[in-house]
């Protein structure tokens, strides 16, 4: 179990702005591995309303349970590595398990008894260092859609903001307001706007 802090700058790519990314960085088909995002709210999403979210991520044979909440700058996220026999629990109904996460709930007021799972979201994604930085390069699908991401994962907020705004004007890639992930699906799920 660990909990961290995730400074992280998002902007929405069109096709031919990834693949001019992809192309420089010289990303080949074995720089990518896929991972998929199981969400879980209660039904009537207090976790989204806390502007929290909470997700088992499935890469290869790895699972962990990860509660993201708001800090002043960043997320926290709390997580614990799960086996398969726990996440095949989870996703049939059981409780999520004891532990720094369940705490967690605890303390926002959410009872891990209430949590359903509302779908999934499977990403394609490349990592690369960038200027004491993580550039992450995501292809993800959920729903009905696609889309294109670039996230830049930094330690420092102001260093990180400087940087990723430059790294995007210097490609002429227009600023877009970009949402996480699971809002993005929810909105393509739910039809939210």
């Amino acid at each position: 179990m660990s909990q961290e802090l995730e400074i992280e700058f998002k902007n929405m790519l069109t096709a031919s702005e990834y693949d001019l990314l992809i192309n420089e960085f010289r990303l080949v088909e074995a720089d990518f591995f896929t991972q998929t995002n199981y969400y879980f709210d209660t039904a009537d999403f207090q976790l989204k309303d806390r502007l929290a979210a909470l997700r088992i991520r499935k890469r290869e044979l790895h699972y962990e349970l990860t509660l993201k909440t708001p800090e002043q700058i960043g997320l926290l996220e709390t997580t614990q590595i799960l086996a398969e026999e726990q996440v095949t629990a989870i996703l049939d109904g059981a409780n999520i398990p004891v532990g720094q996460v369940r705490d967690a709930l605890y303390t926002l007021g959410i009872n891990h008894q209430d949590l359903v799972m509302f779908g999934s979201l499977t990403t394609t994604r490349a990592e690369k260092t960038y200027k004491k930085g993580l550039l992450v390069f995501d292809k993800s699908f959920y729903s009905d859609t696609h889309d294109f991401e670039l996230e830049y994962e930094v330690a420092d907020f102001e260093k990180g903001k400087l940087l990723f705004h430059r790294f995007l004007e210097d490609r002429q890639i227009p600023q877009r307001p970009t949402k996480n992930k699971i809002l993005r699906f929810y909105e393509a799920v739910y039809k939210e706007k």
